[in-house]
C-alpha cells in the first residue's frame, strides 16, 4: 500500500472526524462517520473498507482512495506453559514485544511505546541496547488491535461483545520504552483504548508506567488521566541517580509532588510505585525504612519486582527470603505491598526477558537483544 495513504489506525476520534472533513464529508456527518469507522476498525477489526456496510458506498470509495488500514506484521508468536503469550512485532529497522497475561476473570496486555529506550536505567536491558525511535500511535494501538483480534479468534468470538467474553480487560504501558517520552503518540492511543466506540476500557484498567518525567506526568493529568505507575526503584536521590538517571533532572521530591498533583485527576486514589529488588543494592532494611518515609508522602501501593538478570548485567536478584522480609517491614508499616509474580519465563516473556531487537541510533556499543517487560499480576483490577 502507498505510504501517501492515511493509516486510519493512527487517528483517534477527533482526528478521524477532521480527516473526514478534509476528504469532503458533509460537516453534519463527520462525527457520525468517525464513530462508525472507529467501531469497524477497533471493535469489528475489519481490514478493508468494503466491510464497513453501514457506511455509504461513496464514502467507502473515498476512504479507499485516501486511506488504508495498515496492521503490524508479526515476526513471532509464542505461548508459555502458564498461558502467557508473547508477540514480536516488526516495526521496520527494529522489533518490539507485547505480552498477554491471562488470569481468572481478566487478561492483561502489556505493550511497548518505543523501539528501545534512551533513559538508560542501570538495571534495564532495554536501556542497555539503546534507542531507535518512537512508535507511532498506529504501532502502539496496533499491538492491542492485533492481540484483541487474535485472542477473540482463538475463542471463536466474532466482533466485540461487551456482555460476553472479552480477552483483553486491562492494558499496561510497561513494555519497551518510556511512554511519557513519546507523549504525543501515546495520548491518542490511550484515548482509543478508552473510547466507547473503540475498546471502551475504563481509566482504572489502563496503566501508564513512567520513570518519572515530571512535566509529562502533569500534562497526562490534563490530557488523559489513567492509572499511573512510577518506576521508583530507590528510596534516596543518591541511589536513584545511579539506578534511574532521569532522577538527576527530576529528583524524588519533585516526583512525589507531581504524583500528588496527579492524584487530583487519577481514576484511582493511589499511585503504584514499582521497585525492582537488586541484591545488596536497594533491598536492605535501611532502604525499607527510607521507602516507608516516601510512601507516607503519597497515597500509594508498592509492587516489588524480583530482578531477572540479563547478559552482562552487573546486578543479581535479591534472595526470596530478603524480598519477603522487605515486604513484611513495609506491610507492618501499613503500606500495601505486593510481590510481582513471574509469568512466561519459559518463553522469555517475564520481566527483563523479552527479545525485542533494536537497531541502536544512540551510538551505544552494547547489543543485548532483550527488553524490560512488566505485568500487573500484583495490581488491582
Amino acid at each position: 500500500m502507498s505510504t501517501n495513504l492515511q493509516n486510519l489506525l493512527e487517528l483517534n476520534q477527533p482526528a478521524l472526524a477532521a480527516f473526514f472533513a478534509q476528504v469532503g464529508e458533509k460537516p453534519s456527518s463527520v462525527k457520525m462517520r468517525a464513530k462508525q469507522t472507529l467501531k469497524w476498525l477497533h471493535q469489528s477489526q475489519v481490514t478493508d473498507f468494503s466491510a464497513m456496510t453501514d457506511i455509504a458506498k461513496g464514502t467507502r470509495e473515498t476512504l479507499a482512495a485516501h486511506a488504508e488500514i495498515r496492521d503490524l506484521t508479526v515476526i513471532r508468536d509464542s505461548t508459555a506453559s502458564d498461558g502467557t503469550r508473547k508477540w514480536l512485532f516488526d516495526v521496520g529497522s527494529s522489533a518490539v514485544d507485547a505480552v498477554f497475561i491471562p488470569e481468572e476473570g481478566r487478561g492483561t496486555l502489556c505493550i511497548s511505546s518505543q523501539a528501545g529506550c534512551a533513559l538508560d536505567c542501570a538495571f534495564c536491558s532495554t536501556g542497555k541496547q539503546g534507542f531507535n525511535r518512537n512508535l507511532s500511535t498506529a504501532e502502539i494501538i496496533g499491538q492491542l488491535r492485533y492481540a484483541d483480534l487474535t485472542l477473540k479468534a482463538d475463542l471463536g468470538i466474532v466482533g466485540r461483545t461487551l456482555d460476553g467474553v472479552q480477552p483483553v480487560t486491562n492494558v499496561v504501558m510497561m513494555g519497551m520504552g518510556e511512554p511519557l517520552a513519546n507523549f504525543e503518540a501515546v495520548v491518542p492511543a490511550l484515548e482509543l483504548m478508552l473510547d466507547d466506540n473503540a475498546y471502551g476500557l475504563s481509566r482504572r484498567r489502563v496503566t501508564v508506567s513512567t520513570s518519572g518525567l515530571v512535566p509529562q506526568i502533569d500534562e497526562l493529568a490534563k490530557r488523559s488521566p489513567v492509572a499511573l505507575a512510577v518506576s521508583l526503584h530507590a528510596p534516596t536521590d543518591a541511589l536513584r541517580d545511579v539506578l534511574v538517571p532521569i532522577n538527576k533532572r527530576y529528583p524524588i521530591s519533585e516526583l512525589l509532588a507531581s504524583c500528588n498533583r496527579y492524584l487530583e485527576f487519577a481514576p484511582r486514589d493511589f499511585i503504584t510505585f514499582e521497585y525492582v529488588m537488586l541484591d545488596g543494592v536497594n533491598d536492605q532494611m535501611e532502604h525499607a525504612e527510607a521507602l516507608i518515609k516516601i510512601a507516607r508522602q503519597v497515597p500509594c501501593k508498592l509492587n516489588l519486582i524480583p530482578f531477572n538478570p540479563f547478559p552482562n548485567s552487573e546486578f543479581k536478584k535479591s534472595p526470596r527470603e530478603q524480598i519477603l522480609a522487605f515486604q513484611r517491614r513495609l506491610s507492618d508499616a501499613g503500606i500495601v505491598t505486593t510481590i510481582r509474580k513471574t509469568r512466561g519465563d519459559d518463553i522469555d516473556a517475564a520481566c527483563g526477558q523479552l527479545a525485542g531487537q533494536i537497531k541502536d541510533r544512540t551510538r551505544r556499543t552494547i547489543a543485548i537483544h532483550a527488553a524490560r517487560m512488566a505485568n500487573t499480576l500484583g495490581e488491582d483490577a
